[in-house]
């Protein structure tokens, strides 16, 4: 049987065929009970005409409701500029594979040193790889990064300020590593200093995750945190949503080892939960316990600038069984994503962004506030996302915004719900939400 995108001949399939000792594909599957192989017609649609095809898919995307967003919880309803998919849909980049060949991937690997440079700025870090597949797995393997660090130090500490979905990955490594995970207690939405201090008194203690702005949208003040976690001897781990780092102190401020976190908020639009990116950077003393690539630039045997993927003795390689991570690739469409829109929006772009950003979210919570229904849930200060409690049924309330055309934030427990607020909110959409408050 020919196919017509299928390379192999008959004469190519009679040779495998032999060497297998089979006389067709059917002999594949003779080890498989009649009862479990499917005989019957597949429910493949007719073929269709690009014409018809793409008014199928109008008619299926017409079924999803554009709902004006005022929920983010980790992800976010960030401006896209139109060029973006432009310049990924062409194919060097669409259809790229990992650069592992320098010579033909030069494209490739340009963009990665990019978007590792910008990453670096951000965060203030010394290094940083090119890419995570999102912020809960990025954190994940930062704690991993940690404990490898640590050697003999098995315990790893985490906020209970850090969104519960990034835990709930960070607990399910922490299993199969073996590693001793432990929740900081939080304190009116902030992490709980003399708790923590507390459990690195106990000693063991790799390393401490806090995040910023924290789960809650608080700006928590994390001065001293970094001098008591490496006189404990561990590793501190920050956790950011990568665009506000724009406006607030830079995990390197902070005194981080290694800097995490998501990089959806850099324009890449929700698309019902990914693809993502996810950023992870670090000291130069912690290089070799990085996970991922490295891409560095060199000169070639003329004298010109290059581009090369660095460290090469790492897990993908022969250095699989001392891994830290197995990790070993993404493929950085996302990354490229994140590296045009910040060479779009540069410098007061996205330090603009994340001003209007804050100013709508403060505006929105004053006026809920003033309806007499809303109370701040915690005497903190927020950047663009803020928990309120509710006097009547929260339920019921986002089904009304629902039914009109919001989505109406993030329900955190009977009484709370958490808003946020983007750039791309404007004062007519926040008024329209508090009226049918």
């Amino acid at each position: 049987m020919n196919y017509k995108y299928f390379p192999h001949t008959e004469a190519d399939l009679k040779a495998m065929f032999d060497k297998v000792g089979i006389n067709d594909l059917e002999g594949l599957y003779a080890e498989l009970p009649e009862e479990v192989k499917f005989r019957g017609d597949y429910q493949i649609p007719s073929e269709m005409s690009e014409l018809e095809v793409r008014q199928l898919f109008e008619q299926l995307g017409s079924q999803n409701r554009q709902l004006t967003c005022f929920a983010g919880a980790g992800v976010y309803d960030h401006y896209t500029p139109s060029v973006i998919p432009n310049l990924l849909s062409r194919s060097e980049f669409l259809t790229s594979y990992t650069p592992y060949q320098a010579e033909i991937s030069q494209g490739t690997l340009h963009y990665i040193f990019e978007y590792q440079s910008m990453m670096t700025e951000l965060t203030g870090m010394d290094i940083s790889n090119a890419s995570m597949y999102d912020g809960t797995t990025a954190s994940a393997e930062a704690m991993m990064m940690s404990v490898a660090a640590g050697k003999k130090q098995q315990r790893f500490l985490v906020s209970e300020t850090v969104d519960p979905k990034t835990v709930e990955v960070m607990k399910t490594y922490a299993h199969f590593q073996g590693i001793s995970l432990e929740m900081i207690p939080q304190k009116d939405g902030v992490t709980d200093r003399d708790a923590m201090q507390q459990k690195l008194d106990e000693g063991g203690v790799a390393g401490v995750m806090v995040q910023m702005p924290n789960y809650f949208g608080i700006v928590e003040d994390y001065d001293g945190f970094a001098d008591a976690i490496h006189a404990a001897k561990g590793l501190f781990v920050v956790n950011s949503i990568i665009a506000d780092l724009a406006v607030l102190k830079s995990p390197a401020e902070l005194g981080a080892d290694i800097a995490v976190g998501d990089g959806q908020s850099l324009g890449i639009p929700m698309q019902f939960g990914g693809p993502y990116v996810g950023y992870m950077c670090c000291t130069e003393k912690l290089i070799r316990k990085m996970p991922g690539r490295i891409v560095g630039k060199t000169l070639d045997n003329r004298g010109q600038r290059a581009f090369v993927l660095t460290l090469q003795a790492r897990e993908q390689h022969i250095r699989r069984q001392k891994a830290t991570s197995n990790i070993c690739s993404n493929q950085s469409l996302m990354a490229l994503f994140a590296t045009i829109y910040c060479s779009l929006m540069g410098k007061q772009g996205l330090k603009e962004t994340a001003e209007l950003s804050y100013a709508g979210a403060h505006y929105l919570c004053d006026k809920l506030v003033a309806t007499g229904h809303f109370t701040l849930a915690y005497n903190q200060p927020f950047f663009n996302e803020f928990v309120v409690r509710y006097d009547g049924d929260v339920d019921l309330l986002q089904q009304r915004l629902l039914e009109n055309g919001i989505f109406g934030g993030v329900k955190v427990a009977a009484d709370q719900l958490m808003f946020a607020v983007t750039e791309k909110r404007t004062k007519e959409e926040i008024d329209r939400l508090v009226s049918l408050v």
